[in-house]
Formats: structure tokens, C-alpha cells, sequence
């Protein structure tokens, strides 16, 4: 019997695609950890912008120096919640250590361009890191990447809870960004980069809310009053980030874009490549003795 050799195969014929490959989450987000995140999130808007949001009348805006402690003891409380959340839910041994490595060099990263122009650089690595490590991995991340750094730069203070928050939605947002799986190259770059920069922005913009209403009586023009209208205190709001931070978010911006673009290949790679190697969610186990 003979065999009936297949056909050639044509020139239209062409090898099947391969998939992408799945995004990996060096942490995943189970019910109770969304729900911690979205608790302490909803409590840092209102942490941020309740000059906005409390009546001149009410009490809140009668004890308008001491609402920031309040809520900065309140922020670090819940911050440290979410982290317990995120790390119970999912957070092994492997993830720990990328998780240390990171935030270690993200703290040592800043004080390099700390007080000169808004040149932090720790800012692109959180973008990076957040893109392929996925959400949770970055708010964790850079909740303690700011938390090390306060100790490592001395910048231990009220406002320690307001940028751990605000640097934990940094790096989220950088894991919620579209594309995870499929794209690459240039368009990733870009987006990265666009990302950074509002980003960047908007990170001022919330921190300069923590300390405006710190202010009191120092510059009445730009101060926050609480007494005065939500229109009124919002033009003094601008008007305190144009004369006092406009410039140094700009620079932060300008340098996240700039070092996204330059190093973002290369990090972007090795990143990506530590995450295959470390294959987090391959759960880990130890052979009994004499297996």
C-alpha cells in the first residue's frame, strides 16, 4: 500500500499566528483587595480635595490647619491596609522580592535630582514598572517606593501619607493603561511617555492640594480661605500652582518623558524578562526531605 503524499502547500498558505502572550500580574486583585482599594481611594479624594467639597459653614472648614493631620493619620492607617490587603491576597515570596529590589532603587533614584528643577527620575521606573507588572503590583509599589525614600531623604512629614497615596495612583494607572499583551515598540513608548507627563502633572497638582491649606494667612492672594466661595478658593488654588510648582512639574514632566523615551526599551526588556523568569504566577513548593 502506498501512502498519497500531501499537496504543496500553496503561497497563500502562511504558518498560524502565535498569541500574544498573557499579561502577567505579579499581584492579582481578589474581590477584597478592590474593595480596600477602592475604600482608600474614595477617602484620599476627599482627603485631597475637601476644601472643594466641605462648605464654607461646616466644620471641617472652621479647623482648616488641622484637617490635614487628621487626614494624614488617617491615610497612612489606610494605605497600610491596602498594602496587608494586596499582599495577603496574593503577594508571594517572588513578588516580594521584585517588589524590594524596585522600590529600593526607586528610593536611591530620587534624592539624584531632588531640589534641582523637578528632575526625579524615580518617576519613569514607576511608569515602567506598573506597566508590566500590572495594577496592584504598582500601587504597592509605589506606596513603599515613597515610603523609603521619605526615610532615606529625611522628608518624613505630614505629607508623607498624601504622596505615598498619590504615588500608588501613579503606578496604578500606568498598570490600567491599554495594550498590555499586544502592544510594543514605538506606540508603547509613546504612550508611556504621554502617560508620564499627565501624570506627572497631575501628581503636582494633588500634593499641591495636601499643602495649600497648610498655608493659613502666609499669602493671603493664593491662600486657601475658608470662608470664601468654591470659585473663589479654586482661582487662588491656580494661582498658587502657577506661582509655586508649575515649574517644577514641568520639569519632573519633561524628564519622565525624556528618560521613557531614551531607557524604556532596555528597562521595558528587562523587566519583562524578570517577570518570565520569576513566573509569579507559578505557585512555589518545597520538596519534603528525601523526596
Amino acid at each position: 500500500m502506498t501512502s498519497t503524499p500531501a499537496p504543496p502547500a500553496t503561497a497563500t498558505e502562511r504558518p498560524p499566528v502565535p498569541a500574544p502572550p498573557r499579561p502577567t500580574h505579579a499581584v492579582r486583585l481578589g474581590p477584597r483587595s478592590l474593595a480596600a482599594l477602592v475604600l482608600v481611594s474614595a477617602v484620599g479624594v476627599v482627603a485631597f480635595g475637601w476644601p472643594f467639597l466641605a462648605p464654607p459653614a461646616s466644620q471641617l472648614s472652621a479647623h482648616a490647619e488641622d484637617a490635614p493631620w487628621l487626614f494624614a493619620g488617617l491615610l497612612v492607617l489606610l494605605v497600610a491596609v491596602v498594602a496587608a490587603t494586596i499582599s495577603e491576597s496574593g503577594l508571594g515570596p517572588k513578588a516580594v522580592a521584585m517588589l524590594g529590589v524596585l522600590a529600593a532603587t526607586g528610593a536611591a533614584l530620587r534624592p539624584i535630582g531632588a531640589g534641582t528643577a523637578g528632575i526625579e527620575p524615580m518617576f519613569f521606573l514607576l511608569v515602567l514598572s506598573g506597566r508590566v507588572l500590572g495594577p496592584g503590583f504598582g500601587f504597592v509599589l509605589g506606596s513603599v517606593t515613597m515610603f523609603a525614600s521619605a526615610l532615606l531623604t529625611g522628608g518624613v512629614g505630614p505629607w508623607m501619607p498624601f504622596q505615598m497615596l498619590a504615588m500608588g495612583w501613579f503606578a496604578m494607572g500606568a498598570g490600567l493603561l491599554p495594550g498590555r499583551s499586544r502592544l510594543r515598540g514605538r506606540a508603547e513608548l509613546l504612550l508611556l511617555g504621554g502617560y508620564g507627563f499627565v501624570a506627572a502633572f497631575a501628581y503636582g497638582t494633588v500634593m499641591n492640594l495636601a499643602g495649600w491649606p497648610f498655608m493659613g494667612t502666609m499669602a493671603s492672594d493664593i491662600a486657601f480661605d475658608p470662608h470664601a466661595s468654591v470659585p473663589a478658593n479654586l482661582a487662588r488654588f491656580l494661582a498658587y500652582c502657577l506661582a509655586t510648582s508649575m515649574g517644577w512639574d514641568l520639569g519632573r514632566a519633561v524628564c519622565t518623558v525624556v528618560l521613557t523615551l531614551a531607557l524604556g526599551p532596555a528597562v521595558l526588556r528587562a523587566l519583562r524578562r524578570a517577570t518570565r523568569r520569576a513566573a509569579f504566577e507559578t505557585a512555589v513548593t518545597f520538596d519534603a526531605p528525601g523526596a
